[in-house]
């Protein structure tokens, strides 16, 4: 079930908000709770009763990890905390890569290849593992007690609105709020406003740009030449749609959150108007940047150490990071790609990027990312490779017939405009000015102007989920980019 589908729109979520009405918190955290579990069953039922029992162990393994006084006997209680987790990871998202490149070599020097049955990658399992990770590392860091019930676990973990593609939420953060929490009309009403542009951000836009996106690589990988032109527009509209698609998802979480009563950290900041790929790292998927920040590079020595150490702790973060995005060698690639842009951005090559002109600096900081993201869709690394060098106008032979104009639909042609301009900080702008104009009106005026502003907002959220149910009624279904994850 994913959040721009009737189902969910139009059944699952009135039923589930009903249960706002319930008298006790604890009984609305059971509420959540099961309309949770029955939200990934309904995608995963194979592989639920596997999840739960891995929610129980964390469980434990969190008693464990605080009971303990002795400080060798705590960092072996969390060390197989993560071992367990990891492997769980590794065995369901890592086999069929580790098969396959262990098969190659074997092919290589003339032995038959192993023989293993691939192995179903349960949708989510990422983020999942991660929040059970933050879970373990919180304790053991004494930021919050572990649970005494599991239920709490089980709902932190399975809370349907960021059990699929996050925000990665921390226990430390949650755990709180699943003990008290501010339920009120203002929030909700703050959290329909935050889901509707988040599912416009999806349908309206995201979508559109798929076609166009899907349409150009697809071309790429079956072995086609394309134009400069057309390879330029497939990666422009690629950049702007996963944008599109996973801020919007995030802000629908964000949103539904809100809803409950939860407050969940931001995930995205105007990531395509950064000046570096430092800057850019600060402001795209910042509850997986920070994650691995705080429970990897700092641990590895962070910045307090030597410049080469330091360098080496950046190259394995931004690897894993390729890594835990996806078992593939172009996943790793992009990592590192990152990595060493960070890298270099530490040395006197950042120092002297620093002294740019802003314009230059953003514009270094698009195309590097652009290039990544190239990398990123690719099925191969030498189908990359291809699509890198017809944008360069490299092409082995004639390029394909086909131009941007036919592949560029008017939909998708809007949609690029509109990208385009709702990717910078302009709206965020545009509503802090209105607001700074409305504190500076007579006060007589001020009531007035709040109410017309309110019922101009009232008009853009309806506007927003009218048209986007809209397309929904007459759209394909179309998951978001992060579910494979």
């Amino acid at each position: 079930m994913v959040f721009s589908s009737p189902i969910f729109l139009f059944l699952f979520l009135p039923i589930v908000l009903a249960g706002c009405l319930l008298p006790t918190l604890r009984l609305r955290n059971l509420w959540l709770l099961t309309f949770s579990i029955i939200f990934y069953a309904w995608g995963e039922v194979d592989f639920v009763a596997l999840m739960l029992g891995s929610t129980a162990i964390n469980y434990l393994l969190g008693r464990w990890v605080e009971k303990e006084t002795d400080d060798r006997r705590r960092r072996w209680a969390l060390g197989v905390a993560i071992a367990l987790n990891l492997g769980f990871l590794g065995i369901f998202k890592y086999t069929n890569f580790a098969v396959h490149n262990i098969n190659a070599i074997l092919d290589v020097v003339g032995v038959r290849p192993v023989r293993v049955k691939d192995v179903r990658l349960p949708i989510g399992i990422s983020f999942f593992t991660f929040h059970a990770i933050s879970y373990v590392m919180d304790i053991y860091r004494r930021k919050w007690p572990s649970a005494k019930n599991p239920a709490d676990v089980a709902l932190y973990i399975f809370f349907f609105p960021q059990l699929i593609a996050g925000p990665i939420l921390r226990w430390n953060a949650i755990a709180p709020q699943l003990a008290g929490r501010t339920e009120s009309a203002q929030r909700f009403a703050q959290g329909i406003r935050r889901f509707a542009e988040g599912l416009a951000k999806k349908m309206i836009l995201a979508n559109a740009l798929a076609k166009t996106a899907d349409a150009v690589f697809n071309l790429a990988a079956k072995g086609n030449d394309l134009g400069a032109a057309v390879a330029w527009l497939g990666a422009a509209c690629y950049m702007l749609q996963i944008y599109f698609d996973f801020s919007g998802y995030s802000d629908m979480a964000i949103g539904l959150g809100k809803m409950f009563g939860f407050d969940f950290m931001e995930n995205f900041n105007n990531p395509y108007a950064a000046q570096s790929i430092r800057d850019f790292w600060r402001r795209w998927h910042i509850s997986l940047s920070s994650w691995f920040r705080d429970y990897l590079y700092i641990p590895l020595g962070g910045s307090r150490c030597s410049e080469r150490r330091n360098q080496w702790n950046l190259l394995a973060v931004f690897f894993l990071c390729g890594l835990w995005h996806g078992a593939s060698w172009t996943f790793v690639l992009w990592g590192l790609y990152h990595g060493g842009f960070i890298v270099l951005e530490r040395t006197n090559t950042g120092r002297r990027l620093e002294r740019l002109e802003p314009a230059l600096r953003h514009f270094y900081t698009l195309l590097a990312v652009m290039v990544g993201w190239v990398l990123f869709r690719a099925p191969t690394i030498q189908g990359a490779a291809a699509y890198l060098a017809n944008m360069v106008g490299m092409t082995r032979g004639r390029p394909i017939d086909t131009s941007w104009q036919s592949i560029l639909t008017h939909q998708a042609s809007a949609a690029l405009l509109a990208g385009i301009i709702c990717c910078t900080p302009a709206w965020p702008r545009i509503r802090e000015w209105a607001a700074k104009k409305t504190e500076a009106l007579p006060e007589t005026w001020q009531g007035p102007a709040q109410t017309t502003g309110a019922w101009l907002q009232v008009g853009w959220i309806t506007g927003l989920l009218v048209i986007s149910a809209t397309w929904l009624a007459g759209g394909t279904y179309n998951p978001f980019i992060y579910f494979r994850f």
